[in-house]
This record gives structure tokens, C-alpha cells and sequence, in this order.
């Protein structure tokens, strides 16, 4: 093609396709369409406009509204879909303790239950939409295509009822790898909350199956941050894990992306803007968390902050102000807008849970219970502020853990898998009632925690009727 063709223009002969407008690749040449049985004359040759490719927002937002893309729900199975979630995950104890300030003594042990815990909106929509597609197409095979929350149980629980999980692998860089090679055209096929990259959406929408979206909002908000830091020309900052499925899917979703898991990384990032350094040290340390063709002697020349939605909201605020405070550093306040972007793309649900985990850990407590899946991260970082606190904590994934007898099997702070004797203490520090702080994370039904509960208070009983004797 010449050189001074304009982009997006290719040459086609003076007599193809008819219904398009053709255009000469000169400017001031005038524009040729087929009238009636004839072309107007123009001067040779000739070039059809061709559509410009796509951007990720544009594609996303087209896969979206197609008529086989569903992230409403189904009118006519919400009801029986709601009324089955109630039945299986309600909990007339954490009503009860609702209903009690969030205290509840009960023979000698006194339960303070977070003002902030367990299911989130998000989350409870994404199980809903799924039961919701169960009974919406009875007879269709239905498809997730990762777990639709970080729950143990309810994923099981929706293996129980015929959906299919895709198949993955982890290799050897931490990275999960699906394979969506049996889903068929006449499937159902549903993206967990915490969102599909772009790559699984592109698929799916060209194989033709139904798909159930029940990503939470709040992710696709900090995907629509992304599409302001492109409009922007920045770089994306993702404060997040670079192998989390959430982060995954929004990083598929960004131009270019740098993504940073701790303060720690983004000073580094930080000091690289104002002084430079290794850039070879550099790549190698974010091999894994950095777009293709990633250069931080280009790309760090404006940056734009997101997040994935269950880290810590301080930090996520402290990282934004510290990338602020760089490009005012090196480009001065007057060009700031020029070089740093951001949006307040916060999770609510979030920090409230957190934010009520902080309140309860300024208890007295004996010790905290958190309730909530091993690979959820917003349960994780609850653990976090306890254990920052130096309160005994232990993090469970279902009740199964806990006994028999003064047993407990839990994750520790670091990710560790641990048992601990005798975890229950049979009196409090002063004398008194053992003071339980309780809390869960946001994929975490009210009935698992009340099940957590039932153990913990027949332990407590049983050592009570031990010591009476």
C-alpha cells in the first residue's frame, strides 16, 4: 500500500463490491458509489474504507449486547432461585445475633460477630444468577468457566446440581491455563464474579453458546477505569496478584499494565520513575505482571491507578498517593493531570468488611474466628488486621475443620495449612468468659459460619462439663 494512503484503507478493484462507498487515497479526490446499475467516474485507483480494528472496550461492549449474552437473570426462575438460597444459606443464629447488638453469651463464652461479614451483594448475585440458569435450561449442559467464588461448599454445592466446571492447569509460573475445548455451541456457559478475560469472552461469543455473566459490578467498574486510563494515553497500575483470576481478567481488559502487589513493589516502580535503574532487573522482577512488550523507560510516563477489588483499601490508597506524589516529584503539580490519573475503584463491600473487622479487633478478645475460602483474598486480609493486632486467629473454610474434640485445622497469615490442640481456651484472660471475635469473608453464607459456631459452642460445652466434673 502507498504511504500516503490514510490507515484503515485497502485497495480493491474499480468494480468489487458494490454496496461499499470507495474512496481514492489521495486527498481531494472525490468519493465513488454505486448508483443504479452504474459507478460514477472517478479518478483511478480506487480504495475501500475498511472498519477500523476494535478496541477492548468496544469489543467487550459488543459481546455484551448480543442476544445470547445475559447478566439480568431470568424473570421467571428468580423466585425459586431466591427461595433455595434462603432455605441453604440463611442462619437463624447470626439473626439472632444481629438482633442482639452482635453479642451472644451462651454458657460462659461470649460471641462478638463483625458489624460487616459474609455475603456480599456481588457475590450473593453471582450464585443467584446460577441457580437462576439451572433451572432456566433444565436440560442444556451448563459450563463455569472457574469457581464461581472463592466458597468450597458452594461450588460444591453447584456440582450437585450438573454444572460443570472447566478444566484448568496451573504451570510452572503460577498462571492457570482452561481448557474450553468441550463446550458445544448449544451450551449454557457461565463467567464467575470475578469476571473472563477478554480472550474467554472473544471465544465463547464466537462459538455461539449462551452466556450468563454474573460478573460483580464492582469489577466491571475497574474495568471501565482502564478504558479511562487508555483514553488518557496512561499506563494501568493494577494493585493486585498478578495469578488472582480477578486481576487475570482485568488485566486483559488494559493496553498497558503494570501490576504491583504490595507497597514494597510500588516503591520500587516509584523509585524507577524518578532515578531509573536495571531496566533488565526491572523486567525480571515483573515478568509476569507487566503487558507484552512492557518497556518502564516508555510506559511509566503516565500512569493511571486501578485495583483488584478485595485487597486493602488503605494500601490500595496509599499506592495511589505515592504514584500522585512521584509525577508530581518529576513532572511538577502544573503537568500532573498530564501524567497521573485516578478513580475511586474501591469495592464497598470491601471495605466495609474490613473496616467492621478493624472495630472488632478494638474488643478485648481471646481470640478471632474468621470464616471464609482458603484462595479468597478479602478473607485473607481480615486475617491480616487481626493477626497485625496479635490477636490469636484462626482462618477456617468450613466447619469441617474444627474438632474433633479442642482441634483445629486452619490457615495461618502466611497461607500456611496448620492444626493446633487445645485452640478454645475454657477461660477467658482475666477469669472470665472467653470473649470469641467472629467474622467472615464476602463468599461466605451466613449458615456456614453458623455451622463454624455449633462446633466451636459443643467444645466450649464439653470442656465446661469437664471441669464441673
Amino acid at each position: 500500500m502507498s504511504a500516503s494512503l490514510p490507515m484503515f484503507l485497502s485497495p480493491i478493484p474499480f468494480t468489487a463490491r458494490r454496496s461499499l462507498s470507495l474512496a481514492t487515497g489521495k486527498e481531494g479526490q472525490t468519493f465513488a458509489r454505486y448508483r443504479g446499475r452504474r459507478y460514477e467516474r472517478v479518478c483511478p485507483p480506487l480504495y475501500a474504507v475498511a472498519e477500523p480494528p476494535l478496541d477492548k472496550k468496544q469489543r467487550r461492549r459488543q459481546i455484551m449486547q448480543s442476544e445470547k449474552f445475559n447478566r439480568r437473570g431470568f424473570a421467571s426462575t428468580k423466585e425459586e432461585a431466591q427461595g433455595l438460597m434462603v432455605g441453604e444459606f440463611s442462619s437463624d443464629l447470626l439473626k439472632e445475633l444481629r438482633e442482639s447488638a452482635y453479642v451472644l453469651e451462651r454458657d460462659g463464652l461470649t460471641v462478638l460477630l463483625a458489624k460487616a461479614y459474609g455475603f456480599c451483594w456481588g457475590v450473593e448475585r453471582a450464585v443467584a444468577l446460577a441457580y437462576e440458569a439451572r433451572r432456566q435450561f433444565p436440560n442444556q449442559r451448563i459450563w463455569i468457566t472457574n469457581e464461581i467464588i472463592h466458597n468450597p461448599k458452594v461450588n460444591t454445592r453447584l456440582k450437585e446440581m450438573g454444572i460443570l466446571f472447566v478444566s484448568e492447569h496451573v504451570d510452572e509460573k503460577g498462571l492457570p491455563h482452561k481448557d474450553l475445548s468441550g463446550i458445544e455451541p448449544t451450551d449454557v456457559v457461565i463467567l464467575p464474579a470475578f469476571g473472563a478475560t477478554l480472550e474467554e469472552m472473544n471465544y465463547l461469543d464466537q462459538l455461539g453458546c449462551q452466556i450468563v455473566d454474573t460478573t460483580c459490578p464492582w469489577v466491571s467498574k475497574v474495568w471501565n477505569a482502564l478504558d479511562k486510563h487508555q483514553r488518557a494515553r496512561c499506563t494501568s497500575i493494577i494493585h493486585g496478584k498478578w495469578n488472582h483470576e480477578e486481576t487475570i481478567a482485568t488485566a486483559s481488559f488494559a493496553e498497558t499494565y503494570l501490576i504491583v502487589r504490595d507497597m514494597a513493589e510500588a516503591e520500587y516502580v516509584c523509585d524507577y520513575i524518578l532515578h531509573g535503574g536495571d531496566k533488565a532487573a526491572f523486567l525480571t522482577k515483573f515478568r509476569y505482571a507487566m503487558s507484552k512488550d512492557f518497556d518502564p523507560d516508555r510506559d511509566l510516563d503516565a500512569v493511571g491507578i486501578a485495583n483488584q477489588t478485595t485487597m486493602m483499601k488503605n494500601e490500595t490508597a496509599a499506592i495511589g498517593k505515592l504514584f500522585e506524589k512521584t509525577m508530581m516529584r518529576k513532572f511538577g503539580t502544573t503537568e500532573l493531570s498530564k501524567h497521573f490519573v485516578a478513580f475511586n475503584t474501591i469495592c464497598d463491600a470491601t471495605q466495609e468488611r474490613q473496616d467492621a473487622m478493624l472495630e472488632l479487633v478494638e474488643n478485648e478478645l481471646d481470640l478471632i474466628l474468621v470464616v471464609g475460602g482458603f484462595n479468597s483474598s478479602n478473607t485473607s486480609h481480615l486475617v491480616e488486621i487481626a493477626h497485625h493486632r496479635s490477636i490469636p486467629v484462626y482462618h477456617v473454610d468450613s466447619a469441617e475443620r474444627i474438632g474433633p474434640g479442642n482441634r483445629i485445622e486452619y490457615r495461618d497469615v502466611d497461607g500456611q495449612i496448620r492444626q493446633a490442640e487445645q485452640w478454645l481456651p475454657q477461660v477467658g484472660k482475666h477469669g472470665a468468659n472467653v470473649r470469641l471475635g467472629i467474622t467472615s469473608g464476602a463468599s461466605t453464607p451466613d449458615r456456614y459460619v453458623e455451622e463454624c459456631l455449633d462446633r466451636v459452642f459443643l467444645i466450649h460445652a464439653l470442656a465446661q462439663g469437664q471441669l464441673a466434673s
